[in-house]
């Protein structure tokens, strides 16, 4: 059993403690509801730094809570996957946390861009909902080549963004990654292509995990390694969009 997503990987049921009562064990619903609890927190702390830009318009004052939220949302990501049983807490904040950020860099694309986070918003859950219904009926099975591919797809992004990052310490960019020509726009269809089958294991795994009558509170951490993947869908939509929105 594998996934890319770092917080579902082939480990997370493994070593938990077994579960006598059947209400006291995961189910879909129950990481359905704390999913959608999770995104109501993050919608909360995202339209407020969105109202503090679009008061300002000033990309200044929301920076700080940008940064803020990415690097801590980061913290307790780590955190929750090596305390999965903190995560009835961690999940949260980790919602709130990257709420800030998303809210902040959304209305700076926004601003650049009129219409284009509605427009990835609806793409974000279209993707999501269409493919649920794709696993749901069978349309799309996850085999083990599946799985292999997606992984090994997945790490080789993380990687590319990783030599990225370092690069441009030294001044070097690569073009392909952040300029909005045909390689540019065909890499960030990729990396969306990505992101989204990513969901698929997703779906997979947490449906595996309720069938293996794993504790309560793997409810809240599938929760939030189903959110680790769409807030990466949704960043790589908005960043796709908007190099598509730069050529007109």
């Amino acid at each position: 059993m594998r996934t890319a997503n770092p917080a579902l990987n082939a480990k997370t049921f493994k070593n938990l403690p077994a579960v006598m009562d059947a209400d006291q064990a995961m189910s879909i619903q129950g990481t359905v509801n704390k999913t959608f609890m999770m995104l109501v927190l993050l919608v909360i702390t995202a339209s407020w730094t969105w109202s503090m830009f679009y008061t300002t318009r000033n990309p200044a004052t929301v920076f700080p809570w940008m940064i803020g939220g990415a690097i801590g949302g980061f913290a307790v990501a780590i955190v929750t996957v090596f305390k999965k049983h903190w995560s009835g807490i961690t999940a949260p904040i980790y919602a709130i946390l990257e709420g800030f950020f998303l809210g902040g860099i959304s209305a700076v694309f926004e601003s650049r861009y009129p219409g284009i986070v509605m427009q990835a918003v609806t793409l974000t859950f279209g993707t999501l909902f269409g493919l649920l219904f794709a696993y749901k009926s069978g349309l799309i099975k996850v085999t083990e080549n599946f799985r292999l591919g997606v992984v090994a797809a997945t790490g080789g992004i993380a990687l590319v963004y990783i030599a990225s990052f370092v690069l441009g310490f030294f001044g070097i960019n690569m073009p392909f990654i952040h300029e909005s020509g045909i390689m540019g726009i065909g890499f960030s269809l990729f990396v969306v292509v990505i992101a989204a089958l990513n969901l698929v294991l997703d779906f997979d795994f947490i449906e595996s995990g309720a069938e293996a009558g794993a504790p309560k509170f793997m409810e809240w951490y599938a929760a939030f390694g189903l959110m680790v993947t769409l807030i990466w869908l949704y960043l790589e939509i908005l960043r796709l969009l908007s190099k598509l929105r730069s050529r007109n």
